[in-house]
């Protein structure tokens, strides 16, 4: 099947950055979106930024102009540079894809299993 692995969470002082990763393997014919949503606790899970096949953008609000999303469409991994990390942006963190299965073409949504973030002095 389809496993997506992220890693790069961790702690980090506030005004720090971190950059996450997201793999996706398996059988795999194509992927269309990735994503990157957060969840803190207490709270429901949020879109933060998402990207196409193509390479077009999109964020949230309150992380515009801090976090930035990428591709690699030849590794099927996806990044999230957080730049000026502020406390509230603590939360775990799941990666997304937008896939279609390698011999059904079967298309469906697929998740991390999540990395925590935590901004703390």
């Amino acid at each position: 099947q389809v496993q997506l692995a992220e890693s790069g969470g961790g702690l980090v002082q506030p005004g720090g950055s971190l950059r996450l990763s997201c793999a996706a393997s398996g059988s795999i014919f194509s992927i269309n979106a990735m994503r990157w949503y957060r969840q803190a606790p207490g709270k429901q899970r949020d879109l933060v930024a998402s990207i196409t096949s193509t390479g077009s953008t999109n964020y949230a609000d309150s992380v515009k102009g801090r976090f930035t999303i990428s591709r690699d469409n030849a590794k099927n991994t996806v990044y999230l540079q957080m730049n000026s990390l502020k406390p509230e942006d603590t939360a775990v963190y799941y990666c997304n894809a937008d896939l279609l299965l390698l011999v059904t073409r079967y298309r469906n949504d697929y998740w991390g299993q999540g990395t925590q973030v935590t901004v703390s002095s």
